[in-house]
């Protein structure tokens, strides 16, 4: 097989099916609804490389309002691995996503161990390492400030998240938190937001994300209440180690760590703030 003749082009909804149903060989968990959601987020945000006709390659780069970009879902099928075409399509992925930016945009990503010297090698620093952690879902006294998202304080959630996330995002957490089979969850105070979370159904079990909240008794009450949601499957939460208080919530509730990544940017990293984050959204869209 010849590099040169492999076709570089924006996939159809299809192909991002495709990736999703790799992803999920691949073991990364991926939900059934995640498709629908990230097309709907940004529908020219998924490359990949054709051979014959034929899909096998692949990877997201989407484009927030072009302030910021975030690379994922990178995948290869693994009978055209160790090719170098992996490495010529990922810096392709990432010139294309330069260009959908305005200038001096940021991209993010979530790099897995065996890749992130690779990715540093491509301008990519780490920011902080992110861990999978499982624990099976059990039935849980909730505080009475718990209740679902309430469609109303939208508008409140959309300006929560921006907190977290540093970007204005709501193309994507809008269909992200309608998605059907799952369940989201507010924590009220004085008619004041002070956190959020979100469950869904995965390939295997139920995925947190995100787990937001202004401090760890309200992001605790929040993580008891996907636990309620989910009882007897596995549920599992991706926590920024950097945030002493989301490690401390996962050894409280005796949970099993899964494997790790590492959140890295080229560019500035956005400003968020950090210990309110105690779990992320996701690896595939941030």
């Amino acid at each position: 097989m010849n590099l040169e003749d492999l076709k570089f082009q924006l996939l159809d909804y299809k192909g991002l099916q495709t990736l999703v149903a790799w992803a999920t060989e691949e073991g990364w968990n991926p939900g059934p609804h995640d498709a629908l959601v990230y097309w709907a987020t940004d529908p020219e945000g998924f490359y990949g490389y054709y051979h014959e006709g034929e899909l096998i390659a692949g990877g997201s780069l989407v484009s927030y309002n072009g302030e910021f970009g975030f690379m994922g879902f990178f995948i290869v099928k693994p009978e055209y691995r160790s090719k170098g075409l992996g490495r010529q399509l990922w810096y392709q992925r990432r010139d294309q996503l330069l260009s959908r930016l305005q200038p001096g945009a940021t991209i993010g990503m979530d790099g897995v161990l065996a890749m992130q010297s690779f990715y540093q090698q491509g301008g990519f620093e780490i920011a902080y390492r992110d861990e999978r952690h499982e624990k099976i879902g059990a039935t849980y006294a909730v505080h009475t400030s718990i209740s679902a998202i309430d469609q109303q304080n939208l508008t409140d959630i959309l300006a929560y998240d921006q907190q977290c996330f540093g970007f204005a995002r709501p193309q994507f957490l809008k269909p992200w938190l309608q998605q059907p089979e799952g369940k989201g969850f507010q924590y009220m105070e004085n008619n004041q937001l002070k956190g959020f979370a979100f469950i869904r159904k995965a390939s295997n079990g139920r995925k947190i994300g995100p787990l937001f909240a202004d401090k760890a008794v309200v992001a605790e009450e929040l993580y008891k209440a996907c636990l309620n949601a989910a009882v007897g499957e596995s549920v599992y939460l991706d926590i920024p180690v950097v945030n002493p208080a989301a490690v401390a919530l996962t050894q409280k509730y005796e949970t099993t760590y899964v494997f790790e990544c590492a959140r890295m940017y080229q560019g500035k990293a956005p400003v968020t703030d950090i210990h309110k984050i105690f779990g992320i959204t996701t690896f595939e869209l941030g």
